[in-house]
């Protein structure tokens, strides 16, 4: 990726790649046993029980004697790609030609009242 013995400056390379100046000047640490080892655990865990979020694997592990808290628990499922199924953003838009009613008027009836005309009468109304 950068090349550091390279005659163009990292800085440079950096820009080209489209990554930040400082990613090119500290190397990523390896992932640690535990945390493999947790990321394993993760991995099985939602085999079983797909609907489970951070905070249910989170618990599921803790009472599995492997204490982890909520926060590094959703960081590796986000670096994991592992994600319960939940509403999306947008799952709440009116679909296109949809029509829209009041609440109000979602129990009203049309009715006619005489020479062809209208009126709106809500429905139990005496």
């Amino acid at each position: 990726m950068i090349d550091r013995d390279h005659a163009l400056p990292i800085t440079r390379q950096a820009r080209l790649l489209g990554i930040n100046r400082g990613a090119g000047y500290c190397l990523p640490r390896p992932t640690s046993p535990t945390e493999l080892d947790l990321m394993r655990r993760i991995d099985e865990l939602p085999l079983g029980y797909p609907f489970r979020d951070a905070r249910m694997l989170r618990r599921q592990l803790q009472r599995q004697d492997m204490p982890v808290g909520r926060r590094h628990m959703a960081m590796l499922m986000q670096r994991m790609g592992v994600q319960a199924p939940a509403p999306q953003p947008g799952t709440r838009q009116r679909a296109p030609g949809h029509k829209f009613r009041s609440r109000k008027l979602q129990h009203a009836q049309a009715v006619e009242v005489g020479d062809g005309q209208e009126a709106v009468a809500l429905q139990g109304s005496g």
